[in-house]
């Protein structure tokens, strides 16, 4: 049975959906980051007999240019582009796929709370089931949603209605957790109430500036004590 439950930053009591990012937000950044980085410019390097120096120039000058476009996160996208096999690669790397200190705590807390729990990842699909072949969130989740299944990402408002038709969710009692702040934007632009910047999102890598919004840096802070 649900009961009131507060904290200093949410009150769950008013919650009734929970929208969550996966990468950054529930899961360690730094994979895809090394990935990117310096995993995807050794492998360019190789196939192409470039320095190691000029395929991250190349692929980094890429990758830039489709920044908040779906193409920034699509396997498929990179596959054909870089003429290199992507999610075999990622799934050559997966055991170093890592779900942040407390997540697991929190998503059981959600559970014993009764919330509707919902994923919604700009995460490609083959990324998506790498990372749950490799971690136990899995069945926290009422739903997964990939925005590749929209064609659009979280930086397109027009995202959170679709989610609509996949499952119903009232804006106003509605809480997105994301590190991604052009998504909390777009999210509260189309009415979504309750937004938190996740800020840590790598022990090696720098904290997420929240801008304007309330943020947290561990599961911890906004759990009830």
């Amino acid at each position: 049975m649900t009961h009131s439950v507060t904290n200093p930053l949410i009150n769950w009591s008013e919650i009734d959906t929970v929208l969550l990012d996966m990468d950054g937000t529930l899961l360690d950044l730094h994979f895809d980051w090394n990935f990117w980085m310096h995993v995807i410019p050794q492998a360019y390097a190789d196939k192409n007999n470039l320095s190691l120096e000029d395929a991250k120039a190349l692929i980094h000058t890429k990758i830039h240019s489709q920044t908040g476009t779906l193409n920034w996160y699509c396997l498929d996208y990179w596959t054909e582009t870089l003429n290199l096999p992507i999610a075999e690669l990622k799934h050559e790397l997966r055991n170093q796929i890592k779900v942040h200190p407390q997540v697991m705590t929190f998503l059981a807390f959600l559970k014993a709370q009764n919330k509707t729990v919902v994923m919604v990842t700009n995460a490609h699909r083959d990324s998506l089931v790498i990372k749950l072949e490799m971690t136990e969130i899995e069945p926290y989740f009422d739903k997964m949603v990939s925005a590749h299944d929209f064609g659009m990402p979280k930086e397109d408002i027009a995202i959170w209605s679709e989610i609509q038709n996949i499952i119903s969710y009232n804006p106003q009692k509605t809480l997105l957790i994301d590190d991604n702040v052009h998504a909390l934007t777009t999210a509260k632009k189309y009415g979504i109430k309750h937004l938190l910047c996740a800020t840590f999102v790598s022990p090696k890598l720098d904290r997420i500036d929240p801008k304007d919004f309330p943020s947290f840096h561990h599961y911890s802070e906004i759990m009830p004590s």
